[in-house]
């Protein structure tokens, strides 16, 4: 059974006449008249009962007319949607994210995206750095924001955002008010940190650049979450070091380091022969966000 039959159909059951049917369908009356005598073969139900001056449904003819303008609605449908699916309009995309995306780069970028693209479906897992490399290559996901160093030569990368991490103090602490601050001005204080599963390079080089300013850092408290950290440094638990400075509504005060370097940075990646055509939409809405 051909679809152009089914829509001939359509128009001669409008229509009920065949002479204006052909003419809606641009071609003459003969074939269009056997184009349905094929049909009703086909299916063995006489669809219109034909005279010399009229045409009308069977009882057949109209249940079959109902049914199959549904049927072509759904087929129209499904080829609209593959169509947008091709086009990366519509389908779904799983997103993989850190827990510190998702306070300036997460919102405004998927902020974005959707607004552009509002019928794809949007998957979104929080997921430590070293469990999104395993779901880009496995494909559980399509793209993660996580954590540098990455290195895999099967994954894009790009920087999406680098602070300068900067010391954070409960406000009345001695730090706040010294000036300038030094590193190993840390050696006797009660340190919260983000833990070294959730951005191991962070917590490594930290210890690291103690190490070199002659001590070890005191780590009392370790939190997955920047904003708990900081909740903690109000509660006048430890001082800490995060990246920049977070606008959340604590008693606490945001001191540059002298001579410190350490960046906190966050990138995209995903796989290099994922083909999803959602992602390459969410990659473009990425540069403009860039």
């Amino acid at each position: 059974m051909e679809l152009h039959h089914l829509r001939y159909f359509i128009v001669v059951a409008e229509e009920l006449h065949f002479g204006k049917a052909a003419l809606r369908l641009q071609m003459t009356q003969p074939p269009l008249s056997q184009q349905i005598k094929h049909l009703e073969r086909e299916i063995g139900v006489t669809l219109l009962k034909r005279s010399k001056r009229t045409v009308t449904l069977t009882t057949a003819g109209t249940v079959f007319l109902k049914h199959i303008r549904q049927g072509l609605a759904q087929i129209d449908y499904a080829v609209e949607m593959a169509k947008q699916t091709e086009r990366g309009e519509s389908g779904e995309l799983k997103i993989g994210f850190v827990g510190s995306a998702t306070f300036e780069i997460l919102p405004p970028l998927i902020r974005r995206y959707q607004k552009r693209f509002p019928s794809v479906k949007i998957g979104l897992q929080e997921i430590s750095t070293a469990n999104q490399v395993k779901g880009l290559l496995n494909g559980s996901i399509d793209i993660g924001i996580l954590h540098p160093p990455i290195k895999n030569n099967d994954l894009i990368l790009h920087t999406v955002k680098k602070d300068n991490c900067v010391l954070v103090v409960p406000k009345g602490h001695s730090l706040a008010l010294k000036e300038p601050v030094h590193l190993k001005d840390l050696h006797s204080e009660s340190m919260i940190f983000i833990s070294k599963e959730t951005w191991p390079y962070l917590y490594s080089k930290f210890n690291l650049l103690c190490k070199k300013a002659g001590f070890t850092p005191n780590i009392h408290h370790e939190s997955t979450e920047y904003h708990m950290i900081i909740s903690l440094v109000s509660a006048e638990l430890g001082v800490s070091i995060v990246p920049s400075k977070k606008s959340l509504n604590f008693d606490v005060v945001y001191k540059e380091i002298e001579n410190f370097s350490l960046d906190a940075e966050w990138v995209t990646a995903h796989k290099k022969d994922n083909q999803n055509p959602a992602l390459l939409n969410f990659t473009e809405a990425l540069h403009s966000y860039l």
